[in-house]
């Protein structure tokens, strides 16, 4: 397996893993993002739609070309940047969600750098 592949694997599952803070009980982003689809009338379902598109084009066959790898990785963000907006950032400040969302972006930024790299050496 390239290394690529280890590193867009570890980031998907750290983006899964991501634990978001409830009442009583923690929540995994996966879990959040597949009910919030089915929660209609909520403007949360449209960043839910986009942040599940973000991880089916990273199965897709053009998982490797970085316009799309690009797009993902925003479309990934965009849930946890609109519940960063819509609740104190406070309510973040847990490692059980920080850990997982810094692997996530740091191995993420990775991936498309490595993707970038594999396509200069392609056109040399």
């Amino acid at each position: 397996m390239k290394i690529s592949s280890s590193v867009r694997i570890v980031s998907i599952i750290s983006y899964l893993l991501i634990i978001l803070a409830g009442e009583m009980i923690g929540l995994p982003f996966i879990c959040w993002l597949l009910f919030m689809v089915f929660d209609v009338g909520n403007t949360d379902q449209i960043f839910a739609i986009l942040g599940i598109l973000g991880i089916v084009l990273n199965v897709t066959g053009w998982r490797n070309r970085i316009p799309v790898t690009i797009l993902s990785f925003i479309l990934m963000l965009s849930p946890l940047i609109s519940r960063m907006i819509e609740v104190p950032l406070v309510k973040f400040n847990y490692l059980s969600f920080e850990i997982p969302l810094f692997t996530f972006i740091i191995s993420y930024l990775i991936f498309i750098i490595l993707n970038v790299q594999r396509q200069k050496f392609q056109t040399i």
